[in-house]
């Protein structure tokens, strides 16, 4: 404990989403109680918007998901300070305050999480228009973006989205399952051309075309048109000569002009990381903010990134577990930097918030126990950035390899299941030993490669069990048969019987894979008090990931309300899991 007076260690974190928030959660979980109470927590965030999970946003334009049901947990702790509605615009380091429109906050160490924004090309009639995007051209990066595009959804007579990664597709097949024809203009050979091979790219391109989505590949944008009112109105396209099914124009060098008549663009062409205000401040920028293995700058120990807007020594992945990481290793050492000890004397305002070792902190979160195959299938790490379009630089020194298991990416878009993971396709190396089991016909693509014993890397195109079996073998690094060719097929003998209940499963079956949380932490969470998927979520984090275990998890609430009738009201949230969420509107803020 701090003696009286001392002053308090005052941590500001800029950004209020799914990093920077969890981020909060993870420095109070880390300090014991009188800790805490010797540091001051501020989180400053842009958005009017309690957190939210952005994994989840082309899924609320699929209609697939409410509103409700992308609320993460805030920061559950009188002690934090949350400002939302509150937009850092500087940093001075000299003085170690932040800069809002509202005033000043000190600190004593700083954290970037301002994550990434939208990226939107060079296309005429688009970056060239006074006052921003056309009315009818949106991007998908906040809870607006996603109400703007549901909104538009509504009457619109054909869509067309730009870029067929991640993002791109889901978004496709979402207005496709709203109803609105739409086409895919990709500038790639295949659509998600940065994950999969040319052979699975043209499975998802047929895939897409019996959901009624027409994919334009190797073409170029050339043009948005806008009416007089400057209303989005068609697309114009370069497209390879053979590619063309429409009457065009023509042009010289073998290319058709093609002209799409559209009154919804959505533009999916990747994001660039936040770093205004750490280039203002005078911080190392590359992609991103430049971090070393600990996470702080190379330019000032005090100041540090994670998630999105960061650029660590290996890379930035864009993917929600290694912004989650990242928490988990800052908050384990920052809190050891205000804890007194022998071999860590720091404390007050005079810690210096030196990441004391860069590897994750033995606290038991980093270690996932084992995972039930067939639940896998829902609970996979999925993106929170798109991949940038083919051919976009990436900036910078190439990127190390990504930590094997927190670099699984999944598409669950409506009528189209997608999986991939590690290496794939053209980025296989000579010692890599790969198969491939290819059936166009139906939808599916199976691949694997393999090296040293090790699976290290597969892509799955319509084969969802095959892909749960294979995102546990990955993630667990368990070795693969003698002879890989088994990876590809589901065994011929009957599978075990699944739970028909959860009074079957084993606690230790994970259910949250995006969390690692197992059915026995969701049963001691709710012995603990927890009566809701809300309050399991709090608990937990179980169903803040990819959502894809939310059913499971409901299923298990529910069970246990029935299993423990003297707790009255113990079912009022458990079935839908909706209420007790939190409201994704402005409320007064807590000071």
């Amino acid at each position: 404990m701090s003696p009286v007076g001392a002053p308090r260690w005052r941590v500001v974190v800029v950004g209020n989403g799914m990093v920077g928030s969890r981020f909060a959660n993870d420095l109070v979980a880390c300090l014991s109680d009188d800790e805490v109470s010797a540091v001051e927590i501020t989180v400053l965030g842009a958005e009017e918007y309690e957190p939210y999970n952005r994994v989840l946003l082309s899924e609320v334009v699929a209609g697939k998901v409410d509103l409700a049901a992308i609320g993460l947990p805030g920061a559950d702790d009188d002690r934090v300070t949350v400002r939302r509605g509150t937009e850092a615009i500087a940093i001075d380091r000299s003085a170690r305050r932040v800069i809002t429109a509202d005033g000043a906050y000190p600190y004593d160490a700083v954290v970037l999480a301002t994550g990434a924004a939208a990226r939107v090309p060079d296309i005429c009639g688009i970056t060239d228009q006074a006052g921003g995007l056309p009315r009818g051209a949106h991007v998908l990066r906040t809870l607006d973006d996603a109400r703007g595009i549901v909104a538009a959804s509504v009457n619109a007579r054909h869509a067309v989205v730009i870029g067929a990664g991640v993002l791109g597709l889901e978004v496709a097949c979402g207005l496709a399952y709203r109803g609105v024809p739409v086409s895919v203009v990709h500038g790639g050979a295949s659509p998600m051309d940065r994950q999969l091979g040319t052979d699975a790219g043209r499975v998802v391109e047929a895939s897409l075309a019996r959901l009624g989505v027409h994919t334009w590949t190797d073409a170029r944008t050339e043009r948005v048109r806008t009416d007089r009112h400057g209303r989005v109105c068609g697309v114009e396209l370069r497209t390879p000569d053979d590619a063309a099914d429409v009457p065009s124009s023509g042009a010289a060098g073998g290319a058709n002009l093609v002209d799409i008549e559209a009154d919804l663009v959505v533009l999916a062409c990747g994001a660039t990381p936040e770093t205004g205000l750490a280039r203002a401040a005078g911080l190392a920028v590359g992609r991103g903010v430049v971090v070393g293995d600990d996470l702080a700058s190379p330019d000032d120990a005090r100041v540090f990134a994670i998630g999105d807007c960061a650029e660590p020594p290996e890379g930035g992945t864009g993917l929600i577990a290694q912004g989650w990481d990242q928490s988990r290793r800052l908050a384990a050492a920052l809190a050891s930097a205000v804890r007194p000890r022998e071999d860590a004397p720091v404390g007050g305002s005079t810690a210096t918030g030196r990441l004391p070792d860069h590897r994750p902190a033995g606290t038991g979160e980093g270690d996932r126990p084992s995972m039930a195959l067939r639940l896998a299938t829902s609970a996979v790490v999925r993106p929170v950035a798109p991949e940038p379009e083919p051919g976009t630089p990436a900036g910078g020194a190439p990127a190390r390899a990504a930590v094997t298991g927190v670099d699984v990416v999944r598409v669950k878009a409506v009528g189209l299941e997608i999986v991939t993971m590690g290496v794939s396709g053209a980025a296989r190396a000579p010692e890599h030993r790969a198969l491939t089991l290819s059936d166009p016909a139906s939808g599916r693509h199976v691949e694997v490669v393999v090296a040293d014993g090790r699976l290290v890397g597969a892509t799955c195109v319509g084969a969802a069990d095959v892909g749960a079996d294979l995102t546990a073998t990955y993630t667990r690094r368990v070795p693969v048969p003698a002879d890989p060719a088994h990876l590809l097929l589901r065994p011929v003998a009957p599978p075990p019987v699944q739970a028909a209940t959860p009074t079957q499963m084993p606690d230790q079956t994970t259910v949250c894979q995006c969390n690692g949380v197992t059915k026995g932490d969701l049963v001691a969470c709710w012995h603990d008090g927890a009566r809701s998927v809300a309050d399991l979520a709090r608990g937990t984090r179980a169903t803040t990931g990819c959502g894809g275990c939310r059913d499971v998890v409901c299923g298990i609430a529910d069970w246990l309300a029935a299993a423990d009738p003297s707790d009255d009201g113990v079912r009022d949230t458990a079935a839908s899991g909706t209420a007790g969420r939190p409201v994704l509107s402005p409320h007064p803020q807590r000071s």
